[in-house]
Order: structure tokens, then C-alpha cells, then sequence
């Protein structure tokens, strides 16, 4: 029904949504991507004829097929499929952004999300949307600030999420708003493996890892967002606050609540070619209850899992975690095809015991950018980050945050 839903938004916005401009990067410099070079080769169509065909298209599509690290680490091969539209006028509405991107592991894993931030004319109301399937064999090395990476278990589980929520515009730029967010993890599996199990800290969890579990409550969205296009943000900012509220009435296995806490500013340099320092940080916590363990804060479980590149997914988790990230974007080209980042971030889990945070993990690495689609401003993305016993390779399709 999700899925039939935002089709159906598609064909509404083909029908009566603006189209999107195509701008030139500097003057007298026109901006080049990958559907331009593929009019080039394949339709032997010049520069502005490709800009003329795609001028009156009002949805833009970006595909991406490749093979990558998962985030828990292992080989993956994966697809992304992008769909970006102006609901209304440009100059008043935020640009609208659909996702699709599946992929599985030959370890595996297997992950069918689809993710939507559709915003309705003069961005009167936000819908935010991400509902996923998951079959996700993943290791874990417990709970709190410090951990072996030698000492872990496979922890094996089948995944459904369904997080939604409606925002109304209450100021300029100011959101409100509230939805429902659903975890449901089942057929839960721990590996037996006695000898590596003594060593994993699980403190008050000993022994409670059940074969299902669902957190099924309401949340409360507060939002401030100036910027434009989130797949590729040239500016501006973004702050929001997600309370949820977990009661075993509606159906969760314990009552919890927590809260998730965003920030993201982008500072651009030029206004020519992307030059950019990109900053984001978040805290993540559980303000009481306790959740089920899958549910708990950890590294790389964010909203878009783009969180801790450098570090393997799952590697920390605990009741709060502190994150922080600082990424330099530039252009290599003057029309917009190639550029490069260079990202740093440290994750600080809150020691699971006196809830202080003692420890910070470092990571960073570079990336290039390739230009796949010019009119949404998405770039295929091709990053390598490390730390100190991690490394791995990331590929997406847009901005990482």
C-alpha cells in the first residue's frame, strides 16, 4: 500500500508539479553529468539539446548499480534508484526526493528500503518516510563504551521497520509535527559460542536476547530546515528533535522512550562551484524504560545508517551515544562532474554502567564525486573510511548527510 501510495504521488506531481531548472555551475561554464555524456555517446546529442530534452521532464531519476562494503563490513552489491521532483514552484518548495536502493551480502544479508521526504507546495506540510525489510545477520560485541574487536557474536535476525511521520509548517522554516514509528525484530538467534559469549558485556541483558521483539509507538517531530535539496545541500541548515514514546498498550514488548537530537549546517565558501565544510552531529538516547537490545542506541543506526563511516556498524552500543562529523566538499572540475571530500567523526557511547562519556572513536577518510544527475544535484558518491581496526569502502547515491 506504501509503495502504491507514492506511485501514485509520482503520477500526481508528473501531471501538475513544476519542472526543474537546469542552472549552469559558473558563467559561461555549463555543468556537465553523467546523462549528458550518455546523450554524447549513445544519441550523439550536443550539450544543449541534452539540456533541452530533460528541461520539461518534471521527475528526474538517478540509477545506480554497483558493488560496495555493506556497513556491517562484508561484500555487497547493491542498487539505487532515485527519484527527485518539485511538488510545486521551485522557488517556494523544497525539493522532494524518493529512494530506493536494495542490496544483499554473499554472508547474507538482504535489505529492501524505501525511503521518501516529500514536500508539498510552498513545503505546507513535510511527509518523511522510511519502511524497510530485513534479513541481517550482523555481529555484535555487546553494550557500552569499549569493546575487543576479537570479541564478538553473530547475532542472527529478520528486521521490519516502518517509521512515518506528517509536519506541518508552523513558521518560516519552523515544522511540527508527530507519527509512528514500528521496530518489529524476529527470529532472533544468538551463536553459540560459550567461550566468546563470556566475554561480550551485556550487563542487565544476560539472557534476555528473546526470538521477537516490537517497539510500536507514536513520536513527536520538531524540525528547523533552510536547506534546499537534501540530496546534495549547497547551504543552510537543519535541526530536528524526534521524541518517542514506546507504551506496552499499543503493542511494544516494554515501554521506553527516547529521544534523537539532529544538527547538520553546511558553510559554503563560494558561490561559483562547490566549496563547502559540511558539519553534523547528533546525540541518541534513551530518557527511560529499557528498550529491547536491538533497539538501544549504537553506530551506524541512525535514520539513513550513514552514521560512523570508517567504523563497522553495531561496533558500539549503549543507552546514549554522542556523534560528531565534519566533511570538506569541493568540485575538481569547473563543471560541476568531478569533485572530492575529505571527512573526520568520532562516535562517544555513554559507558553503560555510570552513563558518562569516557571514550571517543575516531575515523575519517576522502571520497570522489561524480556528477550522475546535474537537475537534482546528485552525485554518485565513492568513499573510503578508516580507524583503528576498520576500513571499508562506501558508495551512495547522494550526499551522506
Amino acid at each position: 500500500m506504501y509503495i502504491i501510495i507514492v506511485l501514485m504521488l509520482c503520477k500526481w506531481n508528473a501531471s501538475f508539479a513544476e519542472t526543474i531548472p537546469v542552472a549552469d555551475s559558473i558563467p559561461g561554464q555549463k555543468r556537465v553529468d553523467l546523462i549528458d555524456l550518455y546523450h554524447k555517446w549513445f544519441t550523439k546529442s550536443t550539450l544543449a539539446s541534452s539540456d533541452s530534452i530533460r528541461a520539461n521532464k518534471k521527475i528526474h531519476f538517478s540509477l545506480l548499480p554497483g558493488a560496495t562494503n555493506s556497513a556491517s563490513g562484508g561484500a555487497a552489491l547493491v542498487t539505487a534508484l532515485n527519484a527527485a521532483f518539485y511538488t510545486g514552484d521551485f522557488r517556494s518548495t523544497s525539493l522532494s526526493t524518493v529512494t530506493f536502493s536494495p542490496w544483499f551480502t554473499f554472508d547474507g544479508k538482504f535489505v529492501l528500503p524505501f525511503r521518501n521526504l516529500v514536500w508539498l507546495p510552498h513545503d505546507y506540510l513535510l511527509w518523511k518516510g522510511d519502511t524497510r525489510f530485513m534479513i541481517y545477520p550482523q555481529d555484535t560485541w555487546g553494550l557500552g563504551a569499549k569493546n575487543n574487536v576479537d570479541d564478538q557474536l553473530l547475532l542472527e535476525y529478520n528486521y521490519v521497520r516502518f517509521y512515518h511521520s506528517i509536519l506541518k509548517k508552523v513558521g518560516k522554516k519552523l515544522y511540527f509535527g508527530a507519527g509512528l514509528n514500528i521496530d518489529h525484530h524476529f527470529k532472533i538467534k544468538l551463536e553459540d559460542d560459550s567461550v566468546t559469549a563470556d566475554k561480550i558485556p551485556v550487563f542487565d541483558y544476560e539472557g534476555d536476547i528473546t526470538p521477537n521483539t516490537t517497539s510500536l509507538g507514536t513520536v513527536i517531530n520538531f524540525a528547523i530546515d533552510t536547506r534546499r535539496n537534501s540530496n546534495n545541500p549547497r547551504g543552510g541548515m537543519y535541526f530536528a528533535t524526534d521524541y518517542r514514546l514506546n507504551p506496552e498498550f499499543l503493542g511494544s514488548t516494554r515501554q521506553w522512550q527516547s529521544v534523537f537530537a539532529d544538527f547538520r549546517k553546511y558553510i559554503p565558501f563560494s558561490k561559483k562551484r562547490q566549496n563547502l565544510l559540511a558539519l553534523w552531529t547528533y546525540y541518541w538516547g534513551v530518557t527511560s524504560g529499557r528498550p529491547p537490545y536491538l533497539d538501544l542506541p549504537a553506530i551506524g543506526w541512525d535514520y539513513y545508517n550513514h552514521s560512523g563511516r570508517g567504523i563497522q556498524q553495531n561496533r558500539y552500543r549503549s543507552k546514549s551515544i554522542l556523534y560528531a562529523e565534519s566533511e570538506y566538499r569541493r568540485d575538481l572540475s569547473a563543471n560541476g562532474f568531478w569533485g572530492f571530500v575529505v571527512f573526520m567523526n568520532v562516535t562517544a557511547p555513554a559507558d553503560y554502567t555510570t552513563k558518562k562519556f569516557s571514550y571517543w572513536h575516531p575515523a575519517g577518510g576522502v571520497g570522489l564525486r561524480v556528477k550522475f544527475n546535474k537537475v537534482s544535484d546528485a552525485n554518485i558518491c565513492i568513499d573510503f573510511g578508516m580507524s583503528k581496526d576498520y576500513a571499508g569502502v562506501y558508495v551512495a547515491l547522494g550526499e551522506f548527510f
